[in-house]
């Protein structure tokens, strides 16, 4: 075996070769604009750190607009920013 043979029979497809849709011309744009992990919504704590700490300090919340994350409003506490992220999971299965 050579040094970058790929392992398996010679009839497997390749996994680099992306399974993009051949009828939609815009599926690899698509893909790129899902967001990270796709998680379409986070909060972070605005005292930095980890958002295990002091939960009782103020939350950024933030939405993904399709290119980046951008700030949707604030939350009192570690519990209110859960349950904001957690809304949009019970409201929308597929996000």
């Amino acid at each position: 075996m050579g040094k970058h043979s790929r392992p398996g029979p010679p009839n497997q497809p390749s996994r680099a070769i992306s399974r993009a849709d051949p009828d939609n011309p815009l599926a690899p744009y698509a893909k790129r604009r899902r967001p990270p992990l796709d998680i379409h919504r986070r909060h972070r704590p605005l005292h930095g750190g980890g958002g295990h700490l002091r939960p009782d300090d103020p939350r950024a919340l933030e939405e993904w607009s399709g290119l980046s994350y951008e700030p949707a409003g604030m939350a009192r506490n570690l519990v209110e920013a859960q349950w904001w992220v957690d809304e949009v999971m019970i409201s929308d299965p597929r996000a």
